[in-house]
């Protein structure tokens, strides 16, 4: 009978300690990190942050992987994800059209850093556009990350911003962003050497959408036109504007015409029919998958710069 009472007392025993083992650990998982709870908007902005931040933050991306910042609708927990961020990165200059009322809804505006804000944005809306395309991103062109000096930029804003929240890491900040601003610069070098490969005549684009201005720029491309002759994938063509496009891409005996992975490719794919150019895939607004052909943001302008050159020269 002893023995049997001791059995049961040990092993009442080992289920406590067991039990409080349990306890312990889950307390423990849910503690707080001590690293800044980050939030990017999209996975560009996400990738260059992750460069600056490293281990030292805990950061999330509010657009999955292929969304269009133009046609996001952001979720109800999308609203905690940015109040329970110390720090929220955005591109800015008008791209993601969502956030501001989510912003106001979640008393962030102190939180937020808008990367491109104060850039002298590029303007090439077209003239006889509808009132409302016209309105649309009245500052400017929005997508600036296709000009690798642009992105250098971003990164000392990064650096900046987390090392003021975070001022025991602000000297690890300030060597990641100078450590990814050299590779910025060999990117940059490695493109340009790319792009020598095709005549100055035949550097010219058309795109689904107006996503590649500062890319043009910095390069010296000529933008012919665009499929949908708007910053926003939402707008439409007029039957006017598709042939004119047409005309354009027929006179200038422009070779290709680049499509983003994740547009819908029906007005592309007619104008190509039409004119007999073919149709190239790039990325614009999104990274492919972690560890894909576009997953970082150094991939994303390898694969567009190839893409471009191998079509054109």
């Amino acid at each position: 009978m002893l023995h049997k009472c001791f059995t049961r007392s040990f092993i009442f025993f080992i289920i406590i300690l067991l039990l409080e083992a349990c306890s312990g650990t889950q307390q423990g998982d849910s503690l707080p990190s001590d690293k800044l709870e980050v939030l990017a908007t999209t996975t560009i902005v996400g990738d260059v942050v992750s460069a600056v931040g490293g281990e030292q933050i805990q950061l999330s991306v509010l657009l999955p992987t292929g969304s269009d910042p133009h046609s996001f609708e952001p979720a109800p927990q999308d609203l905690a994800r940015l109040e329970g961020a110390d720090l929220i990165f955005a591109n800015g200059a008008g791209l993601e059209e969502f956030l501001e009322r989510l912003i106001d809804s979640a008393g962030g505006q102190d939180k937020l850093v808008s990367l491109s804000d104060g850039f002298e944005l590029l303007d090439t809306q077209i003239e006889d556009q509808g009132a409302q395309d016209a309105d649309e991103h009245a500052g400017g062109d929005p997508h600036v990350w296709t000009d690798p000096s642009l992105v250098a930029a971003w990164v000392e804003r990064i650096a900046q911003a987390l090392g003021e929240r975070d001022p025991s890491n602000a000297e690890t900040y300030r060597e990641n962003a100078a450590a990814y601003q050299g590779q910025l610069r060999e990117l940059d070098t490695w493109i340009q050497e790319q792009v020598a490969l095709v005549p100055p005549q035949d550097r010219k684009l058309v795109t689904d959408h107006k996503t590649f201005a500062y890319f043009a720029r910095r390069y010296g491309f000529e933008t012919v036109g665009a499929v949908i002759p708007s910053y926003s994938t939402l707008a439409e063509p007029s039957a006017q504007e598709m042939a004119a496009l047409e005309d354009a891409i027929r006179s200038l005996g422009v070779a290709a015409i680049f499509v983003d992975h994740s547009v819908n490719p029906g007005s592309a794919q007619r104008v190509a029919q039409d004119t007999g150019v073919r149709l190239v895939p790039v990325y614009s607004a999104s990274l492919s998958e972690a560890g894909g052909e576009a997953g970082t943001y150094l991939d994303f302008m390898r694969y567009n710069t190839s893409a471009i050159v191998n079509a054109l020269k």
